[in-house]
């Protein structure tokens, strides 16, 4: 597949957000639109652009590659998605518009106190920018692979266009600008997966029929695996319960996909909003399983030599780019980029909101929309690009992938906390002790990384996987309601 075509659909396909962007910041760009969309986002056009936002470029190509070695059982977590989604839904976002918040770690200030307010702020500020710095910069290396490489561009020039662009488009509309991109975009990812799918069938002389057939009769297509709790992370009850911890913890208490949320002008609208979301979610998951179990399939088939590839996540551009015709690599390139970008595009927005709302006290303000604000905010939002920019640099100077998947492992460590404190806000009357909660949310993932790693590793046979939230959530709990002055003040739980 030609660098130069390939190059020539990011350029259209990018020229198509900018101009998307300036028709809707077009007479209006201050902070109101930019952190909540003016309260008026329409709730179909959140639903549908949130799936671009959940599903990163790394799950674009991760979740297909991963079949070949765990089938279906990605499918047990998305049933777990599922179920959290909707207590977002019916617990969380209540919650939030009862308070009418602009960053939901507010809460947090009004139930325990300051300190623990801006621990909660932090918290999602770091995690949240090593998390999408580290999805843009495996996607990065994608790009740089089979696009830049043929002109000798640097990585670092290649990180650097990503960037500004996502800064160009999102700068003046934030939100408002977003929720109408990322409709276009999970418009663009959809596509491809369905055409990719249609493609690759397409090269393996397979009808409907056919397709259906060999994806459910394949090796790849077993969903429930119920044996094997101890040893086995692919063992249902992990891989579900998992998936509705991390999906509150990650979602609902992260203000990336909740600031959406509350850019609706009523809580019906936003349930709506969350319920249409998790529908399609669930959907779009089993055709991204079945474009794996396709690429295995195809790769038999034609004699692909998988174990040349570097890791399993080159299989699906692997054969899109290099193995089908000029239109399936286009397509390809289109999904990658989209789900990349409405990820990025979220993020940038959400951490530039959470820092000017939670760390330059604008909702404080008498007047948020002053000039002298907005010029404030477009500091943090450049602000936020470079930070990102600094730390996929660091990623690519590590140069190690255990490394880096260690210090990613290391970011979701950090929503245990998160989970803590708002179990413990919302479930019962128990203060905390405001000072101590920044060292609590230290000492809780250092304590589960001890335990994880020279206890139940060394003289357990028990494997822990994706419910290692849950057992950091808990331990932050416990730590929690033991360091308690006793019960809160009535004023602290009225909003519960």
């Amino acid at each position: 597949m030609s660098p130069i075509i390939l190059l020539s659909f990011l350029v259209v396909y990018f020229a198509v957000l900018l101009a998307v962007a300036h028709f809707t910041s077009k007479g209006s760009s201050d902070n109101s639109t930019f952190f909540v969309a003016n309260r008026n986002s329409k709730w179909y056009m959140v639903a549908f652009g949130m799936i671009g936002t959940a599903l990163s470029g790394v799950t674009f190509i991760s979740v297909p590659g991963a079949v070949g070695a765990s089938e279906f059982s990605y499918f047990q977590f998305v049933l777990g998605n599922a179920v959290g989604f909707i207590i977002i839904a019916y617990v969380l976002l209540p919650l939030y518009y009862r308070m009418n918040l602009t960053s939901i770690y507010t809460y947090l200030e009004e139930r325990f106190g300051h300190t623990t307010y801006k621990t909660g702020a932090a918290i999602f500020l770091i995690s949240r920018t090593i998390g999408s710095a580290f999805r843009l910069y495996l996607v990065a290396i994608v790009l740089q692979h089979f696009i830049f490489d043929a002109w000798n561009i640097p990585f670092v020039v290649t990180v650097v266009i990503c960037l500004l662009l996502i800064w160009l488009y999102t700068n003046k509309g934030g939100l408002k600008t977003i929720i109408v991109t990322d409709t276009l975009q999970t418009t663009f990812l959809i596509t491809a997966v369905i055409l990719s799918i249609y493609f690759m069938a397409k090269g393996l002389n397979f009808g409907i029929v056919d397709t259906f057939e060999a994806v459910k009769e394949s090796s790849y297509s077993k969903i429930f695996f119920w044996d094997d709790f101890v040893g086995s992370k692919a063992n249902f009850w992990k891989q579900f319960l998992g998936g509705i911890f991390v999906t509150i913890a990650m979602t609902g208490l992260d203000q990336d996909l909740m600031q959406k949320n509350l850019s609706m002008g009523t809580i019906k609208e936003a349930q709506k909003n969350m319920i249409t979301f998790t529908s399609v979610f669930v959907v779009i998951n089993i055709f991204f399983l079945a474009v794996g179990a396709l690429l295995y399939i195809y790769a038999e088939k034609n004699g692909i030599d998988i174990s040349q590839l570097a890791t399993r996540d080159y299989l699906y551009p692997e054969i899109a780019l290099n193995h089908l015709a000029i239109l399936p690599a286009i397509i390809f390139m289109m999904g990658l980029t989209a789900a990349t970008f409405a990820t990025t595009d979220s993020a940038l927005t959400a951490l530039t909101t959470s820092y000017c709302i939670d760390f330059l006290n604008f909702n404080k303000k008498e007047n948020p929309n002053d000039p002298v604000l907005v010029k404030q905010r477009n500091y943090v939002h450049f602000g936020f690009s470079i930070v990102m920019l600094l730390v996929i640099l660091v990623f690519k100077l590590i140069n190690d992938d255990s490394v880096v998947n260690a210090i990613f492992t290391a970011a979701s460590y950090t929503y245990g906390p998160l989970l803590g404190l708002f179990v413990v806000g919302i479930a019962t009357k128990y203060a905390v002790k405001d000072k101590l909660v920044p060292f609590i949310c230290v000492i809780s993932p250092a304590i589960l990384y001890i335990l994880k790693t020279y206890v139940i590793e060394v003289y357990t046979p028990y494997v822990i996987g994706l419910d290692l939230i849950i057992i950091n959530g808990f331990i932050t709990f416990l730590l929690l309601i033991l360091t308690s002055p006793g019960k809160a003040s009535d004023r602290a739980l009225s909003h519960n």
